[in-house]
């Protein structure tokens, strides 16, 4: 697995790049956003918030406007307001320094799991309709009539699972378990600020209907 770490600091690059390489991953290291941007894709980014010429949350918005490789923000910031933007953003995970080898190895690998499951199948449709919308899993893209609209990866995978069987409720839980790979409470917040916008940029909330205490499922707005 090739990863690409994003860190302009040494002391923290230099170790990390040797211990995650003596682990069997392929390592290359950007010391800037400019150079993080102009490397070849990985398969996984960690990526810093401090970097020295651009904010990490600059990158990552590049980033996902041309790619849905991982990303995994590895950074000091610990506030809630932080990890919410970077999840609305379109990051995979949050990693708050200080933190351990095999720790970040563990959610590098549960990323990595998420990505292969969401991917689309064999025997999956290639595209869900509903009404106007039309979601594309082969395409990653998403349409309501003519119209496209941008999602991130992880409104776009939300969007998916609802689509997937419209009218049915997809819980909370099997939103978490599916695309975050855990039940932890604290990403029940980062499933509200995904819905809100994804709700936002169909032009309609009752695309996404809200089931109090059990979770969500895809409606089709009246004409």
């Amino acid at each position: 697995m090739r990863l690409l770490i994003v860190e302009d600091e040494d002391s923290i690059a230099i170790p990390l790049a040797d211990g995650l390489r003596r682990e069997g991953f392929e390592v290359e290291r950007a010391a800037t956003g400019a150079e993080a941007l102009a490397a070849p894709e990985p398969d996984l980014i960690l990526l810093d918030l401090r970097l020295p010429d651009m904010d990490g949350y600059a990158v990552a918005r590049e980033v996902r406007s041309r790619s849905r490789v991982p990303i995994i923000m590895v950074t000091a910031r610990g506030e809630e307001v932080d990890r919410v933007v970077g999840l609305e953003i379109g990051a995979d995970d949050y990693v708050v320094k200080p933190f351990g080898l095999r720790e970040l190895i563990a959610r590098i690998n549960a990323v990595m799991r998420r990505v292969a499951d969401t991917g689309p199948s064999n025997e999956a449709p290639d595209e869900l309709v509903a009404g106007s919308l039309t979601v594309s899993l082969r395409a990653q893209r998403v349409s309501i009539g003519d119209a496209d609209v941008n999602l991130t990866p992880r409104e776009f995978d939300i969007l998916a699972m609802l689509a997937a069987d419209p009218g049915a409720v997809v819980s909370r839980d099997d939103i978490l378990r599916r695309l975050w790979g855990t039940t932890w409470a604290v990403q029940t917040k980062a499933i509200d600020v995904h819905v809100s916008s994804l709700r936002r940029k169909l032009g309609d909330p009752a695309w996404v209907e809200t089931v109090r205490g059990v979770g969500f499922r895809l409606g089709v707005p009246a004409a």
